[in-house]
């Protein structure tokens, strides 16, 4: 097998597995997506029984003091954006750690729905793994 026969086949390769984890970010998305629709159902029955049955509802959980939960999801996206300028292309794990997110599941699901938001605005594009302003 010649150099320039082996260096087509690792790219091929290269992108065969770029396009899988593609797909599985996408897939990830849309669970995480119907995950957040399934558990605001949830809370709309729980306030529901609460209100028929007289008793307290649940209290909701008080915003955490990194700020994941406070803010408006415009402003999430906007100061999202702003990072991927700034930091001329960041990989989704680049970006949580910047945010100071890794490891708040809430917080990384709430970047993760952001980009996809993004992406679907022609605002972010993704390219060889990392996000780049469009």
């Amino acid at each position: 097998m010649s150099d320039e026969s082996f260096a087509s086949f690792i790219q091929r390769e290269r992108d065969r597995l770029n396009s899988e984890r593609e797909a599985i970010f996408t897939q990830q998305q849309e669970l995480e997506t119907k995950l957040t629709g399934l558990n605001r159902e949830t809370a709309a029955i729980d306030a529901y029984d609460s209100a028929k049955s007289g008793k307290a509802p649940r209290q909701a959980r008080a915003p955490r003091a990194n700020g994941a939960g406070g803010s408006r999801t415009g402003s999430k996206r906007a100061a999202l954006l702003q990072l991927i300028t700034e930091g001329g292309g960041l990989t989704r794990r680049e970006i949580l750690e910047r945010m100071g997110l890794k490891g708040d599941k809430t917080g990384e699901m709430s970047v993760s729905n952001a980009l996809t938001a993004l992406a679907k605005g022609n605002q972010v594009a993704r390219r060889e793994g990392k996000y780049h302003a469009a």
